[in-house]
C-alpha cells in the first residue's frame, strides 16, 4: 500500500472569541479588521466581509495580543505549564506568516505591548516570571530585561507603551506604576516610581492620551487615577522631566435615586461596581468610555474643578480625600458580565468585548447595544447536525442549547434553562423538534425556530440523563443516565411513556447509537463495558468488555461492524452480531479518545482527543490522513456535515471550530426539505407545491422545522418555570440618556 502522509487539516472559521485576556479585542488601525485569540489561534476577522483569517503557531491559551501601531505586525503570547517557558511570536499581518519567536518568561505572558515606532516589543510576565522584556524585532534578539517586581508593592499585571516616544513603556499592578525608559546603548532599563502616598490601589488597565501628559488607570476600588507623565514638551525627549505624579482619584458624582432630586444622604462618590475593568480615552478633554466589572459601559467626562489654582496645587500633590466625584455619567449601557475590551471604530461605535466571550457594537450618540458574537464559556458537552440537513448545528452546555448558522457563524436560537446543565441534544428526523437532556433529569423537547417548549419528560434517571438517541420514526426514545440504565421511551407529542428499563451497566452511559433500521442500539459506559441491545424486545444481544472508560460507541453505515473510543487511547473495531474484537489502532499517544463520527459512506471516521487533537482515518487502512490542530482545551465532539464538507468540532473551553473536510464527499443522504422525486415533470412538481402551499395557509398553526430557521433569528430563552422570553440578537434597543439594559432577554410570556 502507497505510504499515507499525515496533512493538516484546512481551519475554516471559529465561531466566537476568547474574552478572558484583558484587552484581548483589537481594532486594526485599517479600520476593517479585529484581531482576537480563540483556542491556540489569533484571528483576523473582516468586518466588511465577515472572512476569516488566522495566526497559528502557539500551543496553549493566549494571554495577551497586541497590534503596531501601524497594523504591519501582530504579537501574541501564551499560558504554558509550569516550569515551561512560554513563546511570544510575532506576525506579519499581511502575509500571516511568523516574523520572530522567543522565549523569555516562564509560565505566562501577562501582557506584550509594540512601541510606537514598531522597533521594540515590550513583554510582561505573570506572577512566576516577574521580569519585563524588551525585544528588538530587527535583529531578532532580545535587547535587555528588567524585574517588575518591587519591593513596597504587589504583583504587575498591566503593560501600555506611550504613544510618542519609541523608548517608554508603562507599567502598572497592585499598588504601583512605573515609567521605564531603555536606554539602548547600554542596553538597560531605567524606571521611575509614582507616589501613592497613602492611596492603596489595583491597577487593572491603563489608558494613555496622545500627547503622553497623562495616563489614565482603572483599579479594583471602582475610580480612576490620573497620573501626570511629566514628560517635557519637546516630543523629541525620550528621558522624562521627572517622577509621574499622582493628579487625582476619580469617580462619579452620585447619582439620585428614585424620584430623588438629591443623592443618600453621606454619599458623596459612586463608585464602578468590581472596579473599572477597560478605558479607553474618547477625546482630548478627558472624555472616555469607561468598562467595569459588573458589565456597564459608560461614556463619562473630566468636570473641571473648582478650587483656586493653589488649592489645586495642593490638592495635587497631597490628597486629602482619596476619591473625589470628577466623573459625570454622560451616556450607560449594560451588558451584563465584565468588561474586558473597548475599542472604537471610527467615531460612532464602540466595540465591546466580555469575559462571557460575548461582542457588543454600542453606538456612541445614543449608547444603544447591538449583540453581534456570542460563544459558549465553559465545555461543550454534545453536538448534533439536523438529518441531512448541513446549514445549522446544536450544542449543549452549561445553561443551554444553541443553534449556529453553519454560513454567517452566528448564533440563531438560545434554549436557556437556568442552573442546569445539558448533556445531550438531537434533532428529530423530521427537523420539527430539538430534543436535549439534563442533569436534572429531564428530558426536554423544544421546537427548532421560536425554542417554544413542547413537552417535558419528568424524573427520567437519577443521577441525570447523560445520553440520548431516538428512533428514524421519531416515536421511540433510548435515554441514558449516570446510574447505569438504559430506558426506551414513547414519545406522544405531549409526553413520553416509559416501554421498559434495561439495567445492565453499573457506570454512567457516556453514549447511544441505534441501529439504521432502529430495531437496535448499543450504548457505552464508564464501568468498561459496551452492549447491544434490543430495543424492541428489550433484551441483551451481546457485551464487549475492555479495561477502560467507554467514551463512545456507534455502528458502522453497514451495520456490521462497531467502533469504540475510550481513555485507553485506543479505537476499537468490533463485529455487530456476536460482540467480538476484530482489531485494536491507537487513536491517540498520550491521551484518550473522546468523540468519534463517521461518514456517511464509512469510509473515513473522525476523532477528537484530549491532547487537543482532530484527526481523519481511513476505516479499512485504520490510519490518520489529516490532523487538526488549534483547540486549547480537549475535544469534547467532533461531527462531520450531513453533505461531507465540514467538519465541527468543540472543546471543553467553550471553542467551536469548522474545519474543511479533506476528501471528496459521500453520496449526499437524503435531504431533510421536500426533494423532487425522479421521473416527475417540473410542471407537476410546481402543482404539487402550489398545493402544500395552499394547505400551509389554511393550517392553524404552523409546524416548526429547522430547515425553515431564518438567518436573522432572534435569540429565544426558556425560563426554568416554562416561560419563554425573546431577546434580540441583532436587533438595536432604544436608549436615553439614564441606563440602557442590554439583556439577553425580556421576559414575555
Amino acid at each position: 500500500m502507497e505510504e499515507i502522509v499525515v496533512q493538516d487539516l484546512e481551519l475554516k472559521s471559529l465561531i466566537g472569541f476568547d474574552g478572558n485576556p484583558l484587552n484581548g479585542l483589537i481594532l486594526h488601525p485599517d479600520g476593517v479588521h479585529l484581531i482576537y485569540p480563540l483556542g491556540t489561534n489569533v484571528t483576523a476577522y473582516n468586518w466588511s466581509t465577515k472572512a476569516q483569517r488566522f495566526f497559528v503557531g502557539l500551543t496553549n491559551i493566549i494571554s495577551a495580543v497586541t497590534v503596531s501601531n501601524t497594523g504591519k505586525y501582530v504579537a501574541a503570547g501564551q499560558v504554558n505549564y509550569m516550569g515551561f517557558r512560554s513563546p511570544i511570536i510575532i506576525w506579519d499581518f499581511e502575509t500571516g506568516e511568523p516574523v520572530t519567536k522567543y522565549d523569555s518568561h516562564m509560565v505566562r505572558v501577562e501582557s506584550v505591548s509594540f512601541s510606537c515606532c514598531e522597533q521594540y516589543l515590550m513583554s510582561l510576565g505573570g506572577i512566576d516570571d516577574g521580569t519585563i522584556i524588551v525585544y528588538e524585532i530587527d535583529k531578532r534578539q532580545v535587547l535587555c530585561g528588567s524585574s517588575s517586581v518591587k519591593s513596597t508593592a504587589g504583583i504587575s499585571t498591566v503593560l501600555r507603551a506611550v504613544n510618542g516616544r519609541n523608548r517608554c513603556f508603562v507599567v502598572a499592578g497592585d499598588n504601583m506604576l512605573r515609567l521605564w525608559t531603555l536606554n539602548r546603548e547600554q542596553r538597560n532599563l531605567q524606571g521611575l516610581d509614582t507616589s501613592f502616598a497613602k492611596i492603596k490601589r489595583k491597577i487593572l488597565c491603563t489608558a494613555i492620551d496622545r500627547r503622553d501628559e497623562y495616563a489614565y488607570c482603572g483599579t479594583s476600588t471602582g475610580d480612576v487615577l490620573k497620573v501626570a507623565l511629566n514628560f517635557p514638551a519637546d516630543a523629541a525627549a525620550q528621558i522624562p522631566a521627572g517622577s509621574p505624579t499622582l493628579v487625582g482619584c476619580f469617580a462619579k458624582y452620585p447619582t439620585a435615586a428614585g424620584n430623588k432630586k438629591r443623592p443618600p444622604a453621606g454619599v458623596t462618590v459612586e463608585l464602578y461596581s468590581k472596579g473599572v475593568t477597560s478605558l479607553w480615552l474618547y477625546g482630548d478633554d478627558g472624555t472616555m468610555i469607561v468598562g467595569s466589572g459588573n458589565g456597564v459601559v459608560e461614556l463619562v467626562r473630566q468636570k473641571a474643578q473648582q478650587q483656586p489654582a493653589h488649592q489645586r496645587e495642593t490638592a495635587e500633590t497631597r490628597l486629602a480625600t482619596p476619591t473625589r466625584p470628577l466623573l459625570v455619567a454622560v451616556r450607560s449601557a449594560d451588558v451584563e458580565s465584565t468588561v474586558t475590551s473597548v475599542q472604537l471604530m471610527g467615531d460612532h461605535t464602540a466595540l465591546v468585548g466580555t469575559i462571557r466571550c460575548e461582542l457588543f457594537t454600542v453606538s456612541v450618540a445614543t449608547f444603544a447595544v447591538t449583540r453581534m458574537f456570542t460563544c459558549h464559556t465553559s465545555a461543550v458537552h454534545d453536538l448534533a447536525f439536523p438529518r441531512g440537513y448541513s446549514k445549522v448545528f446544536a450544542t449543549a452546555s452549561k445553561d443551554d442549547v444553541r443553534v449556529w448558522s453553519v454560513d454567517t457563524l452566528q448564533e440563531l436560537l438560545r434554549v436557556t434553562v437556568r442552573n442546569c446543565t445539558c448533556s445531550g441534544v438531537l434533532f428529530s428526523h423530521d427537523g420539527a423538534q430539538i430534543i436535549s437532556s439534563w442533569n436534572d433529569g429531564r428530558i426536554r423537547s423544544f421546537t427548532p425556530e421560536t425554542g417554544r417548549p413542547l413537552y417535558t419528560i419528568h424524573n427520567c434517571h437519577n443521577n441525570g440523563v447523560s445520553a440520548i438517541a431516538m428512533c428514524v420514526d421519531g416515536v421511540k426514545l433510548v435515554s441514558g443516565g449516570g446510574d447505569g440504565q438504559v430506558r426506551v421511551w414513547q414519545l406522544n407529542g405531549t409526553d413520553g411513556i416509559l416501554l421498559a428499563v434495561l439495567k445492565e451497566h453499573k457506570g454512567a452511559v457516556t453514549s447511544i447509537d441505534l441501529h439504521r433500521l432502529g430495531h437496535e442500539a448499543i450504548t457505552s459506559s464508564a464501568d468498561g463495558t459496551c452492549i447491544v441491545w434490543d430495543i424492541v424486545r428489550y433484551t441483551r444481544l451481546s457485551i464487549m468488555f475492555s479495561s477502560t472508560v467507554f467514551t463512545s460507541a456507534m455502528y458502522h453505515p453497514n451495520a456490521t461492524q462497531l467502533l469504540t473510543s475510550g481513555t485507553n487511547r485506543y479505537i476499537g473495531f468490533w463485529e455487530a452480531l456476536d460482540g467480538s474484537l476484530i482489531r485494536e489502532i491507537e487513536g491517540s499517544a498520550v491521551a484518550a479518545v473522546n468523540s468519534l463520527d463517521m461518514t456517511p459512506s464509512g469510509k473515513y471516521f473522525v476523532t477528537g482527543s484530549s491532547d487537543q487533537t482532530v484527526k481523519v482515518w481511513l476505516y479499512n487502512e485504520g490510519v490518520p490522513t489529516h490532523v487538526g490542530v488549534g483547540h486549547a482545551g480537549v475535544v469534547t465532539n467532533v461531527r462531520v456535515s450531513p453533505d461531507g464538507r465540514y467538519l465541527v468540532s468543540t472543546s471543553v473551553d467553550g471553542g467551536i471550530f469548522l474545519w474543511r473536510f479533506p476528501h471528496d464527499s459521500d453520496p449526499k443522504p437524503p435531504s431533510s426539505r421536500c426533494s423532487s422525486v425522479s421521473g416527475v415533470s417540473a410542471s407537476e412538481q410546481q402543482t404539487v407545491r402550489s398545493r402544500q402551499l395552499s394547505l400551509k395557509k389554511s393550517m392553524p398553526v404552523r409546524k416548526e422545522n429547522i430547515s425553515d430557521i431564518s438567518s436573522v433569528q432572534k435569540v429565544m430563552s426558556v425560563l426554568p418555570g416554562g416561560e419563554v422570553s425573546a431577546g434580540g440578537d441583532v436587533g438595536v434597543r432604544n436608549s436615553s440618556s439614564s441606563r440602557n439594559i442590554c439583556k439577553s432577554s425580556s421576559s414575555t410570556r
